[in-house]
């Protein structure tokens, strides 16, 4: 998904104000964000990036640039395909 393009779902009303909305954050980005530091830090380098933005993208927000959240995705799916071939079967 990039970065551009968000995705938001409504939750309960809150009160007579208006809906709260969180955005809906995809698999790779909730991977991202259970990967430690370090290895989060490698990732953003690797996508040219800093950290901040990297965990920002993660989180779901709409101000990364769609070439960063193009690089950080794949990067994940990498780790992701890395770690699967590794595991015992």
């Amino acid at each position: 998904m990039a970065g551009a393009a968000a995705c938001y779902v409504a939750a309960p009303m809150r009160g007579f104000h208006q809906q709260a909305i969180r955005p809906q954050t995809t698999d790779s980005q909730r991977t991202f964000r259970g990967l430690s530091r370090h290895r989060r830090t490698k990732l953003a380098r690797a996508a040219h990036t800093t950290l901040l933005k990297a965990d920002q993208w993660s989180r779901g927000s709409t101000t990364t640039a769609a070439d960063v959240a193009t690089a950080l995705d794949s990067a994940v799916r990498a780790v992701i395909t890395r770690s699967a071939s590794r595991s015992p079967s």
